[in-house]
């Protein structure tokens, strides 16, 4: 593994979840965050939030700080990710995913505060062949995209993206806020 591909997972690993917390200024992990409400979701739940998502955010290594882009995306309900880019004359972010080894991709929904999920898939991105974007591409659902880049995909030509999904993780907090909590619920919603 390269030294910027090491740096690149390093630095990714730190946004697990996207969550920072810093105590006694020392980054608190999952397993310690659990004893405030944080739970990390099962494959199940995982599946789910990929399903019902349109969008999030892909990070691709560069040979500084990662490339993070928003992104519409559809999960074939397996174990794949796939993407629409509108390709231009030098897009970046093609760029660097024909050059990735390896790209990871955020999915979040957060309600509230203390209402949310997170999903972190990591995997080998690629272009999908010529010979199976037509078949993807029927049964792809990315009901929501930015209306400039529905526009544009309408003149300019577009590249479909894969990632396999290597690794996947998921936490989230479900709680109701501290005004609704009552001793018999504690704090979980019923």
């Amino acid at each position: 593994m390269t030294t910027r591909l090491s740096a690149f997972l390093r630095f990714l690993e730190l946004w697990d979840g996207f969550l920072f917390t810093l105590v006694n200024m020392s980054y608190m992990t999952v397993d310690e965050l659990e004893r405030y409400g944080m739970e990390r979701m099962d494959d199940e739940e995982i599946q789910q939030l990929l399903t019902t998502q349109d969008y999030g955010i892909l990070a691709l290594p560069t040979d500084g700080a990662p490339s993070m882009r928003p992104l519409s995306f559809w999960f074939d309900g397996d174990d794949n990710v796939y993407f629409l880019y509108v390709s231009g004359d030098s897009s970046k972010k093609e760029e660097l995913s024909r050059r990735a080894e390896i790209a990871r991709f955020l999915v979040y929904r957060i309600e509230t505060t203390f209402n949310w999920r997170s999903v972190l898939i990591t995997g080998r991105i690629e272009p999908v062949p010529e010979s199976e974007r037509p078949e993807i591409e029927e049964q792809a659902d990315i009901p929501w995209k930015p209306d400039v880049f529905r526009r544009a995909m309408e003149s300019e030509p577009t590249s479909l993206y894969r990632l396999k999904i290597d690794e996947q993780s998921g936490i989230k907090q479900l709680e109701l806020p501290p005004e609704l909590r009552t001793e018999e619920s504690g704090s979980k919603p019923n």
